[in-house]
């Protein structure tokens, strides 16, 4: 794990983790018998159950077009918190917090797919939150993105493609500043009570698909933003590792993650 020192006022947190230590992450690969990729991520307290399932079909606006697509689709179990949640088919509608984050998901994936050479297909990375404690969108990425590569074995192998669809690897983490100590993968506590509270997607070259930080009571400086910036770097190294190492890369395969961070 990640173990740099970092500053501010807090030295222990109440996991016991250092401020620069993700909690312990693992993922179980393949554990959807039906679904062209799978992927169980255990993070701490938090638990994601992703699948990749691919349609030779693509919406309305890109029929003729050539290209594929990407989405995703994101929610909570009932009891993935301390209080019960009704799904939101029994409201009739999705919660935003919902709506955004599987558009983050759908955008990051997105980025990592080569959707030229997959066609005119959808890949659909559905996430479902079986407990909840904090994290819950980066795990979502990150075991969408195992998935996502599964997905694109096999469509390499259905499409006679010289190599896999994918142009990047992508994963993400939290930062933030609570108490006045920087500190990376927030857990549900932390994250509640956050002075900053930010979500870094990267891809394998060290470069950002997507950003959100937030002021949660008042203002950041850049220097905040830049030390955030270096805690996801460090703890996204650990991430990368992981996903490749479930990921049992082949020699050609090792080849195309080559450069990747």
């Amino acid at each position: 794990m990640a173990n740099s020192a970092c500053s501010g006022g807090i030295e222990a947190r109440a996991d016991g983790r250092a401020p620069s230590e993700l909690r312990a992450l693992s993922i179980e690969r393949g554990f959807n018998v039906y679904a062209e990729g799978s992927a169980s991520v255990r993070w701490g307290n938090t638990i994601v159950h992703c699948t990749a399932s691919v349609e030779d079909r693509v919406p309305v606006f890109l029929r003729g077009s050539g290209g594929g697509w990407l989405t995703a689709e994101y929610g909570m179990l009932p009891r993935a918190t301390n209080d019960r949640m009704p799904r939101d088919v029994s409201k009739g509608r999705i919660n935003g917090r919902s709506s955004e984050i599987q558009r983050l998901i759908g955008r990051s994936l997105r980025s990592a797919l080569d959707l030229r050479a997959i066609g005119e297909r959808t890949v659909w990375v559905d996430c479902d939150v079986i407990q909840a404690d904090g994290g819950t969108r980066t795990a979502s990425i990150i075991g969408g993105f195992v998935c996502l590569a599964d997905a694109s074995r096999g469509l390499k192998k259905k499409l006679s493609l010289a190599k896999l669809p994918l142009q990047a690897q992508v994963g993400a983490v939290s930062v933030g500043k609570v108490r006045g100590a920087m500190l990376l993968d927030l857990n549900y506590e932390e994250d509640k009570s956050a002075d900053v509270d930010c979500n870094v997607v990267m891809n394998g070259k060290g470069e950002f698909a997507e950003l959100q930080g937030t002021g949660e009571k008042g203002f950041f400086s850049r220097s905040d933003l830049e030390e955030m910036l270096l805690l996801a770097r460090e703890g996204m190294q650990v991430i990368f590792a992981l996903q490749r190492e479930m990921l049992d890369l082949s020699r050609e395969e090792e080849e195309i993650f080559d450069g990747f961070f």
